[in-house]
């Protein structure tokens, strides 16, 4: 989800385009990063009730009643609102995922639309646990862009499914749910997938590149790093359906483990491996770095479960030239975020705190190329 604040890099428009003004810029910044111009249209509360109260009645029935619409927090890219529809009796409990005011707009990012999205949950739904999508809905609905799917509960915050006692049975066994996830998602066959972006490893080493080298701000490690990287580039393998951002945050955790995959909207066909890895990065592990995977297991665990599943056979020192590549692009992506703050398009505490993590990533990427060195 981070990459579509890649858009900040236009800081650097006139030796991009020169032809383009300050004000043409932050409109196009504030585009790419698929947050609308206009905020306010079809951004009202009262308008977005309005179009699902339509849809629950067409759905359900004239009987049927909206309640307790709320969005919710978090959300790096996308709105999430939680409701309930209540009809003869019963009620359902709905999630909303929704473009920022309803108004998609062209981004200069790697990111699948919504609609995609919603098409990748329904290929994943009888091999991956997650939710089940109700609605699609069009770009010129009251609603805009967006889609419905059922509520599922569970948890996503990672402080507390790595520390909350009422986790600890999950803890357990998230390791092998993970892998036979993976798994899962990697089997799904191509061929029934909408189209989807194509996305290798060296593919993504010379897209973060780029954008290093666009700040202009040598940064030792990440440079030693790049190197390592092309020197030391693995052997391909046939490209599956790759989640993009399979981690904690974007998984659904209950007390009996994983109880869904959320936030589809990185997916690409790519190397397996770079999920696996993704997984394995210290930035998520959210302060438990003893545990290689997520913060909760053990990375042998996982590559278990994963052959177990029907996943390839892959050795542990098959996955480290993908965790050190997602650990720079973490870093890489960190420097976005200051930028983003820096330049005040974007000023919110968040960015900023962000950003002072390139630090970190700096430490992990020494302590993972000292080992291998």
């Amino acid at each position: 989800m981070w990459e579509q604040t890649v858009v900040f890099l236009l800081r650097f428009r006139h030796q991009i385009n020169p032809g383009v003004t300050p004000q043409g810029d932050l409109a196009l910044r504030l585009g790419v990063m698929g947050v609308p111009r206009d905020c306010d249209k079809m951004g009202r509360q009262d308008d977005i009730l309005k179009g699902l109260q339509d849809w629950a009645g067409q759905f359900y029935g004239s009987g049927a009643t909206v309640e307790r619409l709320v969005r919710l927090s978090g959300g790096a890219s996308q709105e999430t609102w939680s409701l309930d529809v209540e009809h003869s009796g019963i009620v359902d409990e709905l999630i909303l995922r929704r473009v920022p005011g309803g108004v998609s707009v062209a981004r200069n990012s790697e990111a699948i639309d919504l609609g995609t999205e919603a098409k990748l949950l329904g290929c994943a739904e009888h091999t991956v646990p997650t939710p089940k999508v109700l609605k699609v809905f069009d770009p010129s609905s009251e609603i805009g862009e967006a889609f419905l799917m059922n509520r599922i509960a569970g948890q996503t915050i990672a402080r507390k499914i790595l520390r909350d006692d009422v986790y600890e049975n999950a803890r357990q066994c998230l390791t092998a749910q993970c892998g036979k996830a993976l798994s899962g998602i990697h089997a799904i066959p191509i061929e029934r997938l909408p189209t989807l972006p194509k996305s290798g490893g060296l593919d993504q080493l010379a897209k973060y590149e780029t954008i290093y080298r666009g700040f202009d701000i040598p940064r030792p490690v990440f440079e030693l790093t790049m190197a390592w990287l092309k020197k030391n580039q693995p052997q391909p393998v046939d490209p599956v359906l790759v989640h993009g951002d399979f981690r904690l945050g974007n998984l659904i955790v209950n007390e009996h483990g994983l109880a869904a995959v959320l936030d589809w909207e990185l997916a690409h066909l790519g190397d397996p491996r770079e999920d696996i890895a993704w997984l394995c990065v210290n930035s998520w592990r959210f302060g438990q770095s003893q545990n290689r995977v997520g913060g909760f297991g053990h990375l042998n665990e996982l590559l278990d479960a994963y052959e177990a599943s029907g996943g390839q056979n892959f050795a542990a020192d098959q996955i480290d030239w993908w965790e050190i590549l997602g650990s720079l692009k973490w870093g890489i992506m960190c420097m976005i975020m200051y930028e983003a703050f820096r330049s005040g398009s974007d000023p919110s505490v968040e960015r900023a705190a962000i950003g002072r993590r390139v630090s970190e990533t700096e430490i992990d990427l020494l302590n993972l190329l000292e080992t291998r060195a």
